[in-house]
């Protein structure tokens, strides 16, 4: 059975060579790009020709976009900051010959590299992500943010690492937050949710203390104590964003 490998991006050429390097075990490489400005596309199509240029959708429909445009039913989905362990390459090739077979998609744990040190804590790992699958049988779903792979059958799960190279500063987890939050605070409006004051209060406090004593971020260092902050931050960033979208909306109404 033979596997396609799809990836996404935007201004990634600082990952994008070794991300495709790790692919080995793929037929075949799609990777779709939203208008990136540096060498990503250059980079890619030394690794492939299936690169295709396509106006920013959303992660979901993006994703399914570059599934439907693969030439194999089994997509192994890859995301540009993030790598195939040998030992989960490995464990893909072993289990080539009975895919269409078992489970229609397959999930692996994904370990994070932060501040220069792999998470084993802090609510990261092991972190399971489907990234196998029949396309027949799942897609992508989800409009603003935390896509994930909806399977309409039996879930099987490999051992091998997908490695994470997450955020590679301080500045540059800010920024993301600032960005992921955006999204948040939007899925949330668009859910008509509206902001509360218990939550922005207490839901900062709750989600440090689930990250760095309930699930042992304590043990990961420095880069733990930073996880479990920005996990508090994160929280009181998304309910003040949609607090402000609401507000927006009733200076509309006046």
């Amino acid at each position: 059975m033979k596997i396609s490998a799809t990836i996404i991006t935007l201004n990634e050429e600082v990952n994008i060579a070794k991300a495709m390097e790790s692919l080995s075990f793929a037929d075949e490489i799609v990777l779709v790009d939203s208008g990136s400005t540096d060498g990503t596309v250059e980079i890619a199509r030394r690794y492939t020709d299936r690169v295709y240029i396509q106006e920013w959708p959303g992660y979901s429909a993006q994703k399914n976009f570059a599934a439907a445009e693969a030439r194999h039913e089994w997509i192994f989905s890859l995301d540009a900051d993030e790598r195939v362990s040998l030992k989960l390459a490995e464990e893909i090739e072993g289990i080539r010959g009975s895919l269409g077979k078992g489970p229609d998609a397959y999930e692996m744990p994904r370990k994070a590299n932060y501040l220069g040190r792999w998470i084993e804590h802090s609510g990261w790992y092991p972190d399971y992500k489907a990234r196998l699958y029949n396309r027949r049988a799942a897609r992508w779903a989800g409009d603003y943010v935390h896509e994930e792979l909806q399977v309409d059958g039996a879930v099987g799960r490999l051992s091998g690492d997908l490695l994470h190279y997450t955020v590679r500063s301080v500045s540059e987890h800010i920024q993301r937050s600032d960005r992921y939050t955006t999204l948040a605070a939007n899925e949330m409006y668009s859910r008509g949710q509206s902001p509360s004051v218990a939550a922005t209060i207490l839901g900062p406090g709750i989600a440090f203390f689930r990250s760095y004593l309930l699930k042992l971020g304590l043990l990961d260092g420095w880069p733990g104590l930073a996880i479990a902050s920005f996990a508090a931050y994160y929280v009181f960033l998304k309910n003040l964003k949609l607090w402000e979208r609401k507000l927006g909306e009733m200076r509309i109404d006046d």
